[in-house]
């Protein structure tokens, strides 16, 4: 009989949590066990329990009792209101050093048989975020000389491997991420959808609300979660690696938009800059009638929907942007070493616009509301 694995999940109602305990949560070999601050209002299979990574006292307590756990994804992560301008701010690094900390210091001592640990980073690794990046950002080149979190968690963890201990790691750097997650800081998809919605209920079009041509990469949820499996199923290629993670095409969402129109049966409007992040939250009355009208599983407060998304579907728009320099990263060192799923990523829309109408996160195509 194969021997089982348990996989520990931290933030698992994130885009890239979510996606990954549902993923292993339908593998036959593995327990899933998800950790967050929230409460769930989707389940992804497996089991959740809610704890605050910002509480030591309370993560001592938790992950002590952990002592089944042999591998773990870390896909958690603080970002303060504004999102943007905290990627830069001292307090919201160590915060996210703080978090690791207090959840793998008890957690490596009761679980003596972890095997492997993955850590999420990102395109800010080469840099992005504060000047324009050396095209592609390839795993090979040297780390790019700005203060980020990045660097404190991993140097971190690589400080725990020098002490002896036996597990490993790998960091994924993943493009833009596209899933299910709700409440999310960080998925266009549900951003996109509750303005989409609210354009629908005026009898509008879906005006284009960005600005520059923005070309970039992103990456499908389900596809980073099956990029996280072949890490964990193949550790003697993967250990002490790092890997880009991206569909395998580019997108200039302008060009994607009438991909995206058509997804919610609608027509393609005008181009009309408009930041959805200050737009949005000024519709909350008529969300409300949508998630009513609609007999929609989605929160009627429509902040606990998108969480800060409407900030980061502005960025991926080019709102508010003259120009935006491309963000592009090579995927070719994960292609060589075995992983080589790809997707198309105006697939990947309609895939997770479809997804959201039948989970009745967004109105159906189809269907109208009743006059009653």
């Amino acid at each position: 009989m194969e021997e089982r694995k348990k996989i520990l999940i931290a933030g698992d109602l994130g885009v890239v949590g979510f996606a990954a305990a549902k993923h292993f949560s339908g593998l036959p070999k593995w327990d899933v066990v998800g950790i967050s601050r929230r409460t769930p209002q989707r389940s992804h299979g497996g089991e959740h329990v809610s704890v605050d990574l910002q509480d030591k006292e309370q993560c001592a307590e938790v992950f002590s009792q952990m002592q089944d756990v042999t591998h773990v994804i870390y896909a958690a992560l603080y970002e303060k209101p504004g999102l943007i301008p905290g990627w830069s701010e001292p307090d919201q690094m160590d915060t996210n050093l703080n978090m690791l900390q207090n959840l793998f210091e008890p957690l490596e001592k009761a679980a003596t048989n972890l095997e492997h640990l993955i850590l999420m980073q990102g395109t800010k690794a080469y840099g992005v975020h504060v000047e324009e990046m050396k095209l592609p950002g390839k795993e090979r080149e040297p780390r790019h000389q700005h203060e980020n979190f990045y660097w404190l968690q991993e140097d971190y963890l690589r400080e725990k491997q020098e002490n002896g201990h036996g597990w490993g790691w790998t960091i994924l750097r993943p493009q833009i991420v596209c899933g299910e997650a709700v409440g999310s800081n960080m998925n266009p998809v549900a951003a996109i959808g509750a303005y989409a919605a609210l354009k629908r209920k005026a009898g509008e079009p879906l005006d284009f609300p960005g600005q520059a041509d923005f070309l970039a990469e992103y990456v499908d949820a389900d596809l980073l979660a099956r990029a996280m499996e072949w890490v964990m199923e193949t550790p003697q290629k993967t250990r002490g690696e790092y890997f880009n993670v991206a569909n395998g095409d580019v997108l200039v969402m302008r060009n994607a938009w009438p991909t995206i129109a058509d997804a919610f049966g609608m027509e393609v409007g005008e181009n009309k800059p408009m930041s959805l992040a200050d737009d949005m939250p000024e519709h909350q009355e008529e969300w409300e009638e949508i998630v009513r009208e609609f007999d929609l599983q989605a929160p009627t407060d429509l902040k606990e929907f998108i969480g800060q998304s409407g900030i980061y579907a502005d960025f991926c728009l080019g709102y508010d942007f003259e120009e935006l320099p491309p963000m592009l990263v090579s995927t070719i060192k994960i292609r060589q070493a075995g992983f080589q799923d790809c997707m198309d990523t105006e697939d990947m829309f309609r895939k997770w616009i479809a997804h959201f109408q039948q989970e009745r996160l967004l109105p159906p195509v189809t269907v109208r509301p009743s006059s009653a």
